[in-house]
């Protein structure tokens, strides 16, 4: 195995060869994107207007989504928001910066309205218009940044790959080993299995950055099928939800599914039988196959699952969805204090590390791949889910350590790797 000092000048030499090549490849993008602005500009005034009349014409204002959402708690029915906001004004649009984008207003709505598309498409044309306020949510485009970069990305694929394991961006940062131990549980079943380290870009897709995502995940999935690359398992349900939305014909499957198919679940003497509660990432609401996956996971740990009054179809967010924290912390906080109390002290049990690191905050919630993985010992969440920027180092040694291995199951055929 290298030295760290050896790795640690491989990184710093990645660094300065990205900052070299960052200027030029952003000015050839640039104009690009700014054509793109325009036609998303046009296309979401017009989607605006029929939501707009939609929820005017439609809501009743029955109160179904107001009583299950903090966010329309405070600001009223979709139908009042409508009436009472002039949306050509971009400071009447900011409001949407403040709803988490989950669609439990979409999920239990009775007469079949879409008031989350709204503020979605308030978010496309207020970035289309040029009028976002990038500074609080720096940090976050940042990160986005920086995982998708030359540093931290990497795509390791054997010959003959067909499938990969997406893994997405937090979790090999918090939990690089059991990320590690999945992708070679995923390779008993399918030895020809690759891996990619890269970023999905959620986040720029949910600030409404639309053609900069569409630039970034439509050169990442153009790379995979390129190189044959025809089914993507995932393990965190925001990648899950971009890629069966925009992955250009790409088979999406989680691997919670896999994983329950092939007995990973089964008893352990060493767990600590008891009730839990699951929490239900909202990418992922109307997916039952992987919720009852998770699920048959837990009932062959030998977990009791006690559902909570949202779950399923029905979901609630945690608190961290469509960034909302960046301009509204104490709303987002409230999202996750409900969810605790829905709880009602029972451990968590999640499969979203994003959920669980928000969750944990007020309520012991683990991710399910905890219990999978480090059954014998059954700890809290935060207790090895680490921050940054241990969670950089995490994935630079997860990187070093996959193309090692990478390069000693190949040994005759080299692989793929960018």
């Amino acid at each position: 195995m290298e030295r760290p000092a050896v790795l640690l000048a491989s990184t710093v030499s990645l660094w300065f060869r990205r900052l070299l090549h960052g200027r030029r490849d952003r000015d050839r993008q640039g104009q690009g994107r700014q054509e793109s602005a325009v036609a998303n500009a046009g296309e979401s005034v017009a989607t605006v207007r029929t939501i707009q009349h939609d929820l005017r014409t439609g809501c009743t204002e029955c109160g179904a989504c107001v009583k299950d959402c903090a966010f329309l708690t405070q600001y009223g029915t979709p139908k009042s928001i409508s009436l009472g906001r002039k949306f050509n004004d971009p400071s009447h649009r900011t409001i949407a910066y403040e709803c988490s984008l989950c669609g439990l207003c979409t999920a239990v709505c009775p007469e079949k309205l879409d008031p989350c598309r709204l503020f979605f498409e308030l978010r496309r044309l207020q970035v289309a218009e040029g009028f976002l306020d990038k500074r609080p949510y720096r940090l976050l485009t940042n990160y986005e940044q920086r995982s998708s970069s030359v540093l931290f990305s990497w795509h390791g694929l054997p010959h003959g790959c067909d499938t990969v394991f997406f893994p997405g961006c937090a979790l090999p940062g918090t939990r690089p080993a059991i990320t590690m131990q999945i992708y070679q549980q995923l390779r008993q079943r399918i030895p020809d299995l690759g891996i990619i380290l890269d970023c999905c870009t959620k986040p720029s897709h949910d600030l409404g950055r639309t053609a900069h995502f569409h630039a970034r995940f439509s050169e990442l999935t153009g790379w995979l099928t390129s190189h044959g690359v025809r089914t993507v398992l995932t393990a965190c349900p925001n990648c899950t939800k971009m890629f069966r939305q925009y992955g250009d014909g790409l088979a999406v499957q989680t691997v919670y599914e896999l994983l329950d198919a092939s007995g990973k679940g089964e008893e352990r003497s060493s767990i600590e039988r008891r009730e839990v509660s699951v929490h239900d990432p909202c990418p992922l609401r109307d997916d039952h196959r992987v919720q009852a996956a998770v699920r048959g996971l837990l009932s062959d740990l030998g977990f009791t699952v006690v559902e909570m009054r949202h779950h399923g179809k029905q979901a609630m967010c945690c608190g961290e969805g469509g960034a909302v924290s960046c301009v509204n912390p104490r709303l987002s906080n409230g999202w996750a204090i409900l969810r605790a109390q829905e709880a009602q002290q029972r451990l968590v049990v999640t499969y979203c590390s994003g959920c669980t690191a928000y969750l944990n905050r007020v309520t012991p919630t683990v991710h399910i791949v905890d219990l999978l993985f480090r059954a014998d010992e059954p700890r809290r969440g935060k207790e090895w889910a680490t921050r940054p920027p241990c969670t950089y180092w995490n994935r630079l040694l997860l990187k070093h350590r996959l193309q090692r291995k990478m390069r000693l199951l190949m040994q005759e055929s080299r692989p793929n790797w960018k």
